[in-house]
Formats: structure tokens, C-alpha cells, sequence
């Protein structure tokens, strides 16, 4: 089995992010913790945070629906539609994040240039699911609507929370 990796993060194109993690896990379990809201809801998001709303109907044109909630208490909801469901190599999805904290907004909008109209709304993301020497490699590839959103994100600490997150799902990997 391969071992656990730690994230490696570069982008082919200007207005994306792209992370990939190997895990030390067979594909389908990878899968099973990106497609299961008993498992999601245990590793998704940064440290610490937990996620008392978890639903997820995995399907084209299926909905889903996370409230991520930070130690002290502040709830980060996100909601969006999987466009594409391959099990278990690939899944895509919009991901909605209009209903976070009006100070979250605030501080991406502190790091976009000063005349910016933009806002963060809506991302999407694939996430492909490789076999690579008896585990897994997850490459994750999120969207943006413009380079200053995604920078505004990278300043804001995405790197760190990915990073975090897939820290995360190794450790769950490893109990199951």
C-alpha cells in the first residue's frame, strides 16, 4: 500500500486550485468517505470544526447540504448539486457558499483589488479518484469565477483548511 501523502497544491489554469492527496486506502473506501454523509461528515472541513449537517443525495442533478461549525460556535453552511457521479472515479459538484458568515464575506472582499464588484457565490469542484500503488490519489480541482476570487481564498487560508481536511480523512481512512 502506498502511504499517506502529504497534499501537494499547483493549477493549470489561472482561475483554478487544484490539491492532490495519496492515500494509503483502496479507491472504493476513498469513495465510500466522499459519498457517505456518515463518513463526510466526519473529516470534511478545517480541524476542529465539525459538521452537525451533513446531506448529501450523490447522484446527477442530486443535492446536498453541509453546515460546517467552528469550535467557537460560528456556522459556515454550504449547499450545492453533484453534476457528475462516476463511482468510484469522479465526482463533480457546484458548491454554494452565499450563506457564509457575513464576516467571512467581508474578509474575501478585503482581498480583492478595491474596485472589485466581485463576490464569492458558487465554486466548482471535481474530484477524481485514481489507483496508484495499492492506494489512492485524490486530486481535487475547484473553479473559480475570477483569479482575484481565487487568490482572495488562498489568502484567506484554503490551502491550510484542504490541507487540514484531507489531514482528516487520513485519519479516518485508517480506523475503517
Amino acid at each position: 500500500m502506498a502511504k499517506n501523502d502529504a497534499p501537494a497544491v499547483h493549477a493549470d489554469r489561472a482561475d483554478e486550485f487544484v490539491i492532490t492527496r495519496v492515500f494509503n486506502a483502496p479507491r472504493e473506501l476513498v469513495w465510500k468517505t466522499w459519498t457517505e454523509p456518515k463518513h463526510l461528515a466526519r473529516w470534511w472541513g478545517p480541524r476542529a470544526f465539525t459538521n452537525p449537517v451533513c446531506e448529501i443525495d450523490v447522484r446527477p442533478g442530486g443535492a446536498y447540504r453541509i453546515v460546517m461549525q467552528s469550535p467557537e460556535g460560528t456556522t459556515y453552511p454550504l449547499h450545492g448539486f453533484y453534476h457528475e457521479v462516476i463511482p468510484p472515479e469522479r465526482l463533480s459538484y457546484s458548491m454554494d457558499v452565499s450563506g457564509h458568515p457575513a464576516e467571512w464575506h467581508a474578509a474575501i472582499r478585503a482581498s480583492l483589488p478595491k474596485d472589485s464588484k466581485l463576490s464569492v457565490k458558487e465554486l466548482f469542484t471535481i474530484v477524481i479518484f485514481a489507483e496508484v500503488g495499492g492506494g489512492t490519489k485524490v486530486t481535487i480541482r475547484m473553479r473559480f469565477e475570477a483569479v482575484e476570487i481565487r487568490d482572495a481564498m488562498l489568502k484567506m487560508g484554503m490551502t491550510e483548511g484542504w490541507s487540514q481536511s484531507l489531514d482528516r480523512q487520513a485519519e479516518l481512512l485508517a480506523k475503517l
